[in-house]
């Protein structure tokens, strides 16, 4: 019998992957499904507030292999299973990304022109208060074109932080002071 399709796969296959992610506390970010020579490729994606580590990966990756095992007819024939975690590349396109990316520098184009290289600051569903050039400022989502975290290899500046917390309207984030207090140690 041939196999269906790898679109109609991955459409049955999603809603159920989802669901398996989900009840392991993860957020489902991508789910693919392609022919690889005589194999399908079953890529999953997975996120969570505080990231996801190796340990995380290879709970999830037992769990789907589960789910896509009790679906085999589905898969019709042997796959390769490939899970991982968003690249520090993946563009912010949710609210869910953007509350991720707190504190983290941004590169963000904006729909009408231009770029803004600003700190994310607290993020709703409507949009994100940011740090750019000095001014705290309010993005909507609606406004963003495309929006990346940059890498940085030093914390960020403590008066930074200080400035979106209190945009916030709440008392710096633990460590963003660096005050040492005997809670702190």
């Amino acid at each position: 019998m041939p196999s269906p399709p790898g679109g109609a796969v991955t459409a049955q296959l999603e809603p159920v992957v989802a669901d398996a992610v989900a009840d392991a506390g993860f957020d489902l970010e991508d789910f693919d499904v392609q022919q690889a020579g005589r194999r399908r490729l079953v890529k999953v994606v997975v996120d969570a507030d505080e990231g996801v580590g190796l340990d995380e990966i290879a709970v999830v990756s037992r769990t789907v292999s589960e789910v896509l095992d009790a679906h085999e007819h589905v898969l019709a024939g042997s796959y390769t299973l490939e899970v991982t975690s968003p690249g520090v590349d993946r563009p912010l396109t949710r609210p869910r990304h953007w509350h991720r990316a707190r504190n983290r520098l941004a590169r963000i184009a904006l729909v009408a022109g231009g770029e803004l290289r600003a700190r994310v600051g607290a993020a709703d569903e409507d949009g994100v208060t940011v740090l750019a050039d000095g001014e705290i400022r309010r993005v909507a989502y609606r406004d963003v074109e495309r929006a990346v975290v940059e890498v940085e290899f030093q914390q960020p500046p403590a008066q930074e932080l200080a400035k979106l917390e209190q945009a916030a309207g709440g008392a710096p984030e633990r460590g963003a002071d660096r005050e040492d207090t005997e809670e702190s140690r």
